[in-house]
């Protein structure tokens, strides 16, 4: 019998908990819940409602909770670190990688942030202080102090017996860095040249010394394609003086990546980068109502363009019917090209260099896209109505709305970066209103200009 994808698997688990809560036979799920691995289970709790979290929190283990924690995203983090103490903090932190601890203690208040690292011993608190003392969006946020330095003198037989004495090595470790005095990074140490290497060699005479070394207030989203375009494991983190600081593991960067995604996704919907699939119904309707007022207000500034030509509406019926399409057209290839910018931008490929070619290349395809489809609305728009003007205004209008909608669909993300508006949160409104409004403006405009 094959096996059942991942899918199903999380479907009959998330049946299994649902009705063992509601019958109250909970010893199965017990069992089940705390054989599943952390990323495992962290993902069916994610894929629970509300209202099961806190009963499966319940169910799991006080060891597997610590495990289980730095899986789960931060609002469902935060839910179950509301309310308890310090000493219990400590506690389900214990064992974790610095990194894991700092994103978790920076989601609660600072009197309890600094009960916590009292509470722990002068090596973790130092740590953690390390990397807590950064913006969780830089790679001194990013990075964890877990990792092994060698000199360079030392030969590789003596780095091998060093290794063997570690009851387990730093996770997605691929390499020794190489450091001399006050810790300033000379070199790294790839863990496949130590293992072929001459033991008798030294750190020195196979180290690498053309290494890249991320600066600790480097941006995480410059982190994170620098690490896609080198296919790094892990990179090292140093200060200005290039003293290593720690290092940022693949893993990190793929949260990185992943919560970029959901900012951009959720951002051109305008929803809060705190909504999740599951959340409670209190939390979603003050997120969600605030960019429906903004968008109810958008609606009616274009309704107020509308009503300007009140009067050529009611001598020809047949702009009401024909007007949404102006204005839709502008909207769909507005959004394409503003798609198509913030990509490039938050890929770092968009500079002044290249900016005014992209801003004409918009232009172009959408003249050439708005004299075509404009040409086919026309025809048809003159065949229904019978009346060859009300073709012309309805092609002009569309072919001016389209390159309207590349113009501003290029311009307004980059503005929008400059003045440190995030493009994705403002672009795709802005971007419709200008388009709506102008496409109204134009059409009705030039229908008044014909037919008065």
């Amino acid at each position: 019998m094959p096996n059942s994808s991942p899918k199903t698997q999380v479907q009959a688990q998330l049946e299994l908990l649902s009705s063992a809560i509601d019958d109250g036979s909970l010893a199965p799920v017990t069992r089940m819940l705390n054989a599943l691995p952390a990323p495992d289970a962290a993902h069916l709790i994610e894929s629970s409602p509300p209202h099961m979290r806190q009963a499966i929190w319940t169910l799991v283990e006080k060891d597997h909770e610590r495990d289980i924690l730095p899986y789960l995203a931060e609002e469902v983090q935060s839910e179950y670190l509301k309310g308890l103490d310090a000493s219990k903090v400590a506690k389900m932190t214990e064992g974790l990688e610095t990194d894991d601890i700092a994103d978790i203690l920076q989601q609660l208040p600072k009197a309890i942030i600094r009960e916590v690292l009292s509470s722990m011993d002068s090596q973790d608190r130092h740590r953690v202080e390390r990397v807590i003392q950064f913006k969780e969006n830089s790679a001194g946020g990013l990075m964890s102090t877990e990792m092994i330095t060698v000199r360079a003198p030392l030969t590789l037989d003596v780095v091998l017996r060093y290794l063997r004495r570690h009851d387990q090595l730093p996770g997605n470790m691929d390499a020794i860095y190489v450091v001399g005095r006050q810790d300033t990074l000379i070199g790294v140490l790839p863990l496949s040249k130590l293992l072929i290497s001459d033991p008798s060699s030294t750190v020195r005479e196979i180290m690498k010394t053309d290494l890249y070394s991320l600066p600790v207030d480097m941006d995480d989203a410059e982190v994170a394609r620098l690490f896609e375009r080198n296919d790094w494991i892990s990179a090292p983190v140093v200060n200005k003086s290039g003293k290593l600081l720690g290092r940022i593991t693949i893993d990190d960067v793929v949260d990185v990546i992943r919560d970029d995604l959901e900012h951009n996704l959720y951002s051109m919907a305008g929803l809060s980068d705190e909504e999740e699939t599951f959340s409670s119904v209190r939390d979603t309707i003050p997120r969600r109502a605030v960019w429906l007022g903004i968008n109810l207000l958008t609606a009616l500034l274009a309704s107020a363009a509308i009503k300007m030509f009140e009067g050529t509406l009611d001598k020809v019926v047949a702009l009401a019917v024909l007007m949404p399409i102006v204005a839709s057209m502008g909207g769909v290839a507005g959004s394409q090209t503003l798609t198509v910018v913030i990509r490039g931008m938050a890929l770092g490929q968009i500079a002044k260099s290249n900016s005014l070619w992209l801003l004409q290349r918009e232009v172009v395809v959408a003249a050439v896209n708005g004299i075509a489809w404009a040409s086919a609305i026309g025809i048809i728009a003159t065949f229904i109505y019978n009346d060859y003007t009300l073709g012309i205004i309805i092609s002009v209008a569309m072919v001016l709305n389209l390159i309207m909608s590349a113009l501003v669909g290029t311009l307004l993300p980059l503005g929008l970066k400059r003045l440190n508006i995030d493009p994705a949160l403002a672009g795709s409104v802005l971007l419709t209103t200008v388009t709506d409004i102008f496409g109204f403006v134009t059409f009705l405009g030039l229908a008044t200009w014909f037919y008065t």
